[in-house]
């Protein structure tokens, strides 16, 4: 008994002992505590919050490694290192150091902006290697767009107190790196040259020293696939592919050599032209004049895309919001036929969820967002898409639009439209000189902002002064007036011109206007006018009609007027092809001493005959009365010449008195002209296109106030013909014309010769 009572007691001993030293033990592999020393700025317990491991948590070396990874990827410091020291986890940190400024150096043909504006380092940030590097990279990245593949940035730090440093990045931006030579591998169809016209990327040339278009850009070169694309699709290639565009980069790293290889395939004619449709009440018979592409036509993906877009709008106005029609194409290619069918049926019912707008800084959401055809709750149409990019593109505010959709995250039947943008300056000041046979040498400063301060409202002020003529002009436009779709502005102008071997006298004008115009849709526009100017004729030369020193003294006219404009051209900078109609009316008299009505007309349709072939047609029609016995201003009366009638002098076709052969100006008129501009073969840089024209004219008799006795005045047609060149220079417009007048009177003024130089106001 007594020895098993010492057997227990010696095992409770054991235990005892075996626990206390289990214990101890625990204790031991314990954090007691974590101290954190090397820091200067960063705060202990925000280093303490990349930890994965606190004080009581055992020490576990897997977490310890995690926490030492966790403090380097915060990049704010330039080493750290964690050891055990006893019962206490010490953390050792260098912070990395504060950069006081970023500098550049060496760059030239890059401003210190842009290159500011590419990088993510700033002042007051810390420093990181790996950002550097980064920033390195963006910085090499930004002159090979611009066409310098030989540049070099090596980043340098100047290290100051207080743990501080100056980020200096030392750039070398070597020479261009010009494209030498485009070769295209597969062409059978089109020419090299043909091809090289296509594509934006150019060879270097002398000429193309206002261009850059002749650096190599390998963003440029993947428009440039995209564009041969488009051209063979649009000539009737529809299995055309790129199968590679290769840029090899010499030695010397100053010259690349661009080779594009392609597959052109065959070219197709179109078949069967076939519109099948599932959707109820949609009769087929009445869409089809709607299509725009014909059986043996050669097949064209524009008139494709062209006739989606009309049978969506006109299926959209039938009341189905979700449409979508596919165009399929049955390829025979043994006798190279492809039957189109355009198959019309009722989409995925979409709503539009959100419009997202992203890249704008200055200009306002709004100003973008009104743009957009679509609105949040709309059914999505992807015709007002397209035609969104179009009006955001056409505000000329930015250096790229798109607009894209996703799918929303909410729901399938959701849908995110994206307007993503990228701003350019749309700020200018000008100073210029120009030379006119008419007004002489003419010296201009003129100073315009388009998008004023992210508003989309425009204000210009220019000046044009010259031996014959001077002028100043103040304009101001709101295109959302109220923020409405109601275009308002206001114009102040004074004139003056020293004209007396022309008209024999001069004259100056003062005053302005006040505008307000709507759009009743995207073609046809409203426009009324209220303008209050002071008209005064003096130094009339005694050798004068009496008609015309009868108009001697100052005449204030109160007029108010209308424009209506229906506008289908492509363009109304460059047109190719649509039309235009424009006609208004003048009523002047609500105050004032002047009281007349003039009415005008005006139309032209252009043509494409070929390519770079534009064949234009004007006609124009104007007519003017007094009233209340009033006479009609001698300077709101109609005279042809100059622009509008080649051949004859601005003023040079007018009824003149019989004495003096002073002009008096008509109370009608009419022309019309035939145009065409063609190119002259020289690269399209140059942008120099020649044209031949014929212009017709007819002028009316003089106010009825002058004796017909003593007016020289026939209803006999002048017609001018003649060439010229029109080259858009990077100083402005230059337009020559060489005009001869074939059907002319004795007492008309001739001008064969006609140049003007730079932009007038």
């Amino acid at each position: 008994m007594i020895r098993v009572l010492i057997s227990a007691l010696f095992a409770a001993l054991v235990a005892t002992m075996s626990l206390a030293g289990a214990a101890r033990a625990q204790q031991t592999d314990t954090i007691r505590q974590i101290v954190i020393d090397g820091n200067q700025r960063i705060e202990p317990e925000t280093i303490r919050s990349y930890l994965t491991v606190a004080e009581g948590d055992v020490f576990d070396s897997a977490r310890i490694d995690k926490s030492l990874k966790a403090l380097f990827a915060t990049g704010l410091f330039a080493d750290v290192s964690i050891r055990r020291e006893g019962v206490n986890l010490m953390v050792h940190v260098v912070e990395n150091p504060v950069i006081n400024r970023v500098a550049f150096e060496g760059n030239k043909h890059l401003e210190t902006d842009k290159l500011q504006a590419e990088i993510q380092l700033r002042s007051r940030t810390v420093y990181n290697r790996s950002k550097v590097q980064a920033d390195v990279q963006r910085l090499l990245d930004l002159y090979r767009r611009n066409g310098r593949f030989a540049a070099t940035v090596d980043p340098k730090i100047i290290k100051l107190d207080s743990n501080r440093v100056d980020l200096v990045f030392e750039i070398n931006e070597g020479s261009p790196t010009y494209v030498m030579r485009i070769d295209f591998i597969g062409n059978k169809n089109f020419s090299d040259g043909d091809l090289k016209d296509v594509i934006q990327s150019k060879e270097e040339r002398w000429y193309r020293f206002l261009s850059n278009d002749d650096s190599y850009d390998p963003d440029r070169v993947n428009y440039d696939r995209e564009q041969l694309r488009k051209f063979y699709l649009k000539n009737g290639y529809a299995d055309f592919r790129v199968v590679s565009a290769v840029a090899q980069l010499t030695p010397d790293r100053r010259r690349f050599f661009v080779t594009f290889t392609i597959e052109e395939g065959v070219r197709y004619h179109v078949g069967k032209v076939e519109l099948i449709s599932s959707l109820p009440e949609i009769k087929i018979d009445e869409l089809k004049p709607l299509v725009t592409i014909h059986q043996g036509d050669w097949y064209d993906a524009d008139e494709v895309e062209k006739t989606i877009q009309t049978l969506t709008d006109a299926v959209g106005n039938k009341g189905y919001a979700f449409v979508d029609i596919k165009p399929r194409l049955e390829r025979d290619t043994k006798n190279r036929v492809a039957a189109l069918t355009f198959d019309i049926e009722e989409g995925r019912r979409v709503i539009v969820e959100r419009i997202d707008i992203e890249g704008n800084v200055r200009t306002l959401d709004k100003v973008i967002r009104r743009q957009v055809a679509l609105v949040e709750g709309d059914a999505f149409n992807a015709a007002k898409m397209r035609r969104s990019e179009k009006q955001i593109k056409d505000l000329d505010f930015f250096k790229k639009a798109t607009v894209t959709n996703v799918e929303s995250d909410t729901a399938p039947d959701r849908t995110v439209v994206k307007v993503n943008v990228e701003e350019k300056s749309t700020g200018s000041l000008s100073l210029g000189a120009g030379w006119s046979s008419l007004y002489g040498p003419l010296a201009q400063v003129g100073a315009s902002e388009r998008n004023i301060l992210g508003t989309g409202q425009s204000a210009s002020l220019n000046t044009t002064i010259a031996f014959t003529e001077s002028s100043i002009n103040f304009g101001y436009t709101d295109p959302y007036f109220l923020d409405r779709h109601l275009i308002a502005g206001f114009d102040l102008f004074s004139l003056s011109t020293h004209l007396q071997d022309i008209e024999s006298y001069q004259s100056d004008t003062n005053g302005g206007d006040v505008r307000m115009g709507y759009y009743y849709s995207e073609a046809l526009r409203h426009d009324f006018t209220y303008t209050l100017s002071s008209d005064r004729i003096y130094d009339v030369l005694p050798a004068t009609s009496p008609f015309i020193k009868a108009q001697q003294g100052t005449t204030v006219i109160s007029q108010v007027g209308h424009l209506l404009t229906y506008d289908q051209r492509d363009s109304k900078i460059d047109p190719t092809t649509g039309y235009y109609i424009k006609f208004g009316n003048d009523v002047a008299g609500l105050g004032g001493a002047t009281k007349y009505v003039r009415t005008t007309s005006s139309a032209g349709q252009y043509y494409t005959l070929a390519d770079g072939y534009v064949l234009g047609l004007f006609t124009g029609v104007g007519y003017i009365s007094g009233y209340d016995g009033k006479t009609i201003p001698i300077e709101q009366r109609f005279f042809l010449g100059g622009a509008t009638l080649r051949g004859f002098r601005d003023a040079g076709v007018t009824p003149v008195s019989t004495d003096f052969r002073s002009p008096l100006g008509g109370v009608w008129d009419n022309t019309e002209s035939a145009e065409v501009t063609f190119p002259l073969g020289l690269p399209k840089e140059i942008d120099i296109r020649s044209k031949l024209f014929t212009d017709f004219g007819i002028i009316g008799a003089t106010d009825p106030s002058v004796p017909g006795s003593q007016v020289l005045s026939t209803l006999t047609p002048r017609i001018g013909v003649g060439t010229g060149l029109i080259w858009e220079s990077p100083l402005g417009p230059v337009n020559i014309d060489l005009g001869y007048p074939i059907l002319r009177q004795s007492y008309d003024k001739i001008e064969i010769f006609r140049f003007n130089f730079g932009t007038r106001f």
